[in-house]
């Protein structure tokens, strides 16, 4: 996702503001900046370059021109708001004396930009990014100049959503002002400089000793030293420690538990799950997937807890894009019943550790039955479920510890996804425009996911409320069911609250008797075909006093009011909606849970992976 590269020092930092950037390219981007202050001039000046190409084209942009600073900052972007042009790629300047990088949204950003051009800024881009150089540049001005950091704190204080800022001045030339609220930020210490960056890994080229911000920290940099101070505005010590390349994606870094670092390592895990893929086809499923494919007829998925779920949204984009049966069974559950094999289905196994037993012994079984095309979906290149198969899709989310599954999740839908699109491309159900339009979607799906995680501040609001009641509903309809059982599962396996999912249309037929003023219900209403149904199901909830949280898309036209709380998600996804839609559901268990203070990362009574019956 969106990173942030930013440096002090005495010698030449434009090497390093993009290899930084370059050793975060794998997050995926669409365009990439930097901006230096270039000190040669008789008066110091803002050099910015962006590209809409790759990171090599930025570094050819600043050989060419033979760009040199030693204050600076550089980023890559996925676009939130405005399209991916040069206009709107990062940095964002002000008045030619600010420039300002930016990971996360600004959600008041049009309050902010109305405040602004009232008093004089004209705006060129789309961006809220563009907010926060302008509300930079006025704050410093009203102080008659001289204190970033105090230009910075002024304006972080209007801020409403999730930040990560990197700025500097040409007034003040050997500065470099950062803060963070909701989205990682470090700070790096070398032999005679300092660096910012969004991730350790982006400064492993020029050191390993970082500290981490925490909320509401503000940092403050020059070549020769660096100051932190807290939301309070009082001067703090944080840790330093040494990052190791290997062992980085093992270190909790500035978040509280595992599970919330792997909830805001979802954009960058489905990135590196699609990586490679260019086009769609039996390929990406293994040396064997041009032979095997092509002759099955009909799919079985074998799951478990929240690969079970996972599985039962693959089920529906298998018969809607592929239009063959699909079906989908609890791998516990499988080998102790009488089934019909069909030796032309695909069995396919999913599972995080590739260690499941349930679910190796339903493998086990199936092949007992004659079943010998087989697909893992794994999340670990060595397991035993990898071995057994004669195709795999490893979903690379990477270590996953918290006990409650949440980018192993997201990633397994991702390859679900693109199983579904290469079994119709193989019946010829894909044509060329569709297949490049869902390759556009799934590209933009980190995007989408880093928009959702900004909606953090709404969701903590919502955990409040949630942590002081003992049970709870779920709705969904359609594809977003599933997502609905797996927000449901999310909340009773951390928190210890009751939870139940049902298909909305089936309120009338039992649940709607445990709705009362006590009972929250979360519902998922996406705008598509089955909104308007969905909102009927939500109108007999009010109806019997029950209290509504929805997530909703921005153009479902649900209106927060008396009983119905609405938190929007910027955009709807179409049929990769569910991937979007889990992130505020995930956010909700794990706040509701810390407010309750039970042990996130391993709740009571559960295992990681479950290697026993």
């Amino acid at each position: 996702m969106c990173g942030i590269v930013g440096a002090a020092s005495a010698r030449n930092i434009v090497p390093l503001l993009i290899d930084g950037i370059r050793r975060l390219e794998y997050r995926g981007y669409d365009s990439t900046g930097l901006a230096v202050i270039d000190t040669n001039a008789e008066v110091p000046v803002l050099a910015r370059l962006v590209s809409t190409a790759r990171v090599a084209d930025l570094a050819l942009q600043a050989e060419s021109l033979r760009l040199v600073g030693t204050v600076g900052i550089s980023h890559t972007r996925w676009a939130t708001h405005g399209a991916p042009t040069p206009v709107n790629a990062h940095p964002h300047t002000s008045g030619g004396e600010i420039a300002v990088v930016h990971n996360g949204i600004i959600e008041n950003y049009e309050a902010l930009r109305a405040k602004l051009q009232m008093q004089g800024y004209l705006f060129a881009t789309e961006t809220d990014t563009e907010v926060i150089a302008h509300l930079v540049h006025s704050h410093w001005h009203a102080a008659g100049g001289g204190d970033l950091r105090r230009a910075v704190e002024a304006a972080i204080a209007e801020f409403h959503g999730a930040y990560a800022i990197a700025v500097i001045s040409t007034r003040e030339p050997g500065r470099l002002v950062g803060a963070r609220q909701g989205s990682p930020l470090v700070v790096g210490y070398g032999e005679d400089d300092h660096f910012l960056a969004s991730d350790a890994a982006a400064l492993l080229s020029v050191t390993r000793r970082v500290a981490y911000l925490e909320e509401g920290d503000v940092a403050d940099l020059r070549r020769e030293s660096c100051v932190i101070t807290d939301a309070h505005g009082e001067r703090v010590e944080r840790g330093i420690v040494n990052v190791e390349a290997s062992g980085a994606s093992v270190e909790l870094g500035p978040y509280r538990h595992f599970m919330q670092k792997e909830i805001f390592e979802q954009p960058r895990a489905v990135s590196d799950t699609l990586e490679g893929v260019a086009v769609i086809g039996p390929h990406l499923f293994g040396p064997a997937a041009a032979h095997i494919l092509p002759q099955v007829d009909s799919v079985l998925i074998l799951a478990c807890g929240t690969s079970y779920y996972s599985s039962l949204v693959a089920k529906q984009w298998i018969e809607s894009l592929a239009k063959i049966p699909c079906a989908v069974e609890i791998a516990s559950e499988y080998r102790y019943r009488d089934s019909v094999p069909s030796p032309t289905a695909l069995v396919i196994v999913v599972s995080q550790s590739g260690e499941t037993a349930d679910t190796l012994a339903a493998l086990k079984h199936a092949k007992s039955l004659g079943h010998t095309r087989t697909l893992t979906i794994c999340n670990v290149p060595t397991s035993s479920m990898v071995r057994q198969t004669e195709l795999t899709y490893l979903t690379r989310a990477g270590v996953e510890v918290g006990v409650a599954s949440t980018k192993a999740f997201t990633t397994q839908l991702i390859a679900h996804f693109l199983l579904a699109l290469t079994l119709a491309k193989l019946r010829h159900r894909l044509p060329i425009e569709d297949e490049a339009n869902w390759l556009r979607g799934l590209r933009h799906l980190p995007a989408a996911l880093q928009s959702a995680l900004a909606l953090e501040p709404q969701v903590i609001a919502w955990a409040e409320q949630f942590a002081k009641k003992q049970d709870a509903l779920f709705l969904g309809r359609g594809i977003h069911y599933p997502i609905a059982l797996e927000g449901a599962l999310k909340l009773k396996e951390i928190s210890y609250i009751h939870a139940e999912a049902y298909p909305a249309g089936e309120l009338k037929h039992g649940p709607l008797a445990l709705v009362d003023s006590s009972m929250p219900v979360v519902a998922i209403a996406p705008n598509d075909a089955l909104l308007e149904k969905l909102k009927s199901n939500l109108q007999e909830v009010r109806a019997r006093g029950g209290e509504l949280y929805v997530v909703a898309d921005l153009d479902s036209h649900l209106q927060s009011s008396e009983g119905i709380h609405v938190i929007r998600l910027p955009e709807h996804a179409g049929l990769l909606s569910p991937v979007v839609h889990t992130i505020p559901l995930q956010l909700l268990a794990y706040h509701t849970a810390v407010i309750r203070g039970t042990d996130v990362d391993k709740p009571r009574n559960l295992a990681k992976s479950v290697t026993v019956e």
